[in-house]
């Protein structure tokens, strides 16, 4: 067997010292109060540059397409979402044992459910003129954070007793990047400032040993499809230091890639034909030479060869792989060099990551009380959808944790997502 350096239990997590830390998720009150301030402020800024953007037009006419919903919409069900499940919970007390369904007290709002309850209302209802503007939704969202930290204030500091506020923050996190995601795909500007890239390093060798994937019962907020534990033996394996860069990818593109049915999975060609795709989204042109020019945002942004290749899906990342002879990484590999290899070069914080894997349950898996019908929920997604690790540029800093599980179907490129291999 070889040698343990995970072992059977899990890394100690930390106590945070700040509302930036990953380890929020272990958050006491006092901290977990001043990040609900924080994020609630970024959300009503990304709400005001939306407005901006959209002046002429107004935003709701944002258009209905595959992966964007109006933004004063989303904004709205923010505050919705944390006041349904923290002031109008009268069971929150109970934290992960919730009840699914808890006794309920009505809104400040009389007509929040029927405006962002997704269960109450279609994609396409998402556009009524009913639903608040960006005014009256601004109010809701300050109003209601005003009586989450009220009762913040009272809650008892336990992780049964902190659990729900622990989910509204990062909650808020998770669809902060998903309006930052919304930005690129409707070409909006966003006051976000793309990563440095620092030099290319050589792949890197990681030596075998049995990892140990999932928190298990460790304290604070754990996400459902984190849960569990699953003990691995992991043999040696090469592992590249960085994401796959755009110039990589573009010797694949170059190379005939696209048109090379040999490199496709027999799902990935029907993708492939139903998507009509000969480069990655967001790429406007592909040159003599490997010149490339991209969309980021509202600009047009030239000579970002160096940069990790970006909104491609996993089929696109498979094929890349198959050229170069490579493969995806399984999770468990990338987060094991995550961990073991981050003081030898292993980089990873601009993009998320496919790796190899279709999302799983671990054993010991434990169903929560809040993500049925949410895009949280990774129970439709066992089996069906691939395993997102890592984080990108527009992840909030909280979030940003080598154990984070994330998971996307295999057709989804609009979200800031790459891959790097592994020796075949």
């Amino acid at each position: 067997m070889p040698p343990t350096q995970r072992g059977d239990t899990p890394t100690a997590p930390g106590i945070p010292t700040s509302i930036a830390s990953p380890d929020m998720r272990r958050a006491g009150r006092d901290l977990l109060s001043l990040a609900l301030i924080d994020a609630r402020n970024l959300t009503l800024h990304r709400l005001a540059l939306y407005e901006s953007a959209l002046a002429q037009n107004g935003l709701e006419q944002v258009p209905r397409i595959e992966g964007v919903v109006p933004p004063h919409w989303l904004v709205g069900y923010i505050g919705w979402f944390a006041e349904w499940w923290i002031a109008r919970n009268t069971q929150r007390a109970f934290g992960r044992d919730c009840p699914v369904r808890p006794t309920r007290l009505a809104s400040i709002e009389p007509m929040a459910d029927g405006w962002w309850n997704p269960a109450n209302l279609t994609h396409d209802e998402r556009w009524s003129p009913a639903v608040p503007d960006a005014e009256q939704t601004r109010a809701y969202l300050l109003e209601t954070l005003e009586g989450t930290l009220e009762l913040l204030d009272k809650a008892a500091p336990t992780d049964a007793g902190l659990y729900f506020y622990r989910l509204a923050l990062l909650h808020e996190d998770l669809l902060g990047e998903q309006l930052v995601v919304m930005a690129q795909t409707l070409g909006l500007p966003l006051d976000i400032d793309m990563p440095q890239v620092p030099a290319l390093r050589e792949p890197l060798s990681v030596p075998a040993a049995r990892w140990t994937l999932g928190q298990g019962d460790a304290s604070g907020l754990l996400f459902a499809q984190e849960s569990g534990r699953l003990a691995v033996d992991v043999p040696e394996f090469e592992i590249d230091a960085q994401p796959v860069s755009w110039q990589q990818y573009v010797e694949f593109v170059e190379d005939g890639g696209y048109d090379r049915s040999e490199l496709w999975s027999p799902a990935g060609a029907a993708w492939l034909d139903a998507s009509a795709r000969r480069a990655p989204r967001h790429v406007e042109q592909i040159g003599a030479g490997g010149s490339l020019v991209l969309r980021q945002f509202e600009r047009t942004l030239r000579g970002a060869r160096h940069h990790s290749a970006v909104h491609l899906s996993w089929w696109e990342a498979q094929a890349w792989a198959q050229w170069a002879g490579r493969r995806l990484p399984t999770e468990v590999e990338w987060e094991m060099a995550a961990h073991v290899a981050a003081n030898r070069g292993f980089r990873w914080g601009d993009v998320h990551e496919w790796t190899a894997g279709t999302l799983h349950a671990w054993p010991g898996f434990c169903a929560d009380p809040w993500s049925a019908g949410t895009p949280f929920d990774p129970q439709p997604a066992f089996a069906r959808e691939r395993v997102v690790r890592g984080a990108s540029f527009a992840t909030a800093s909280r979030l940003r944790a080598p154990t984070w599980r994330g998971f996307a179907p295999p057709s989804r490129d609009d979200a800031f997502v790459g891959f790097r291999t592994c020796a075949g």
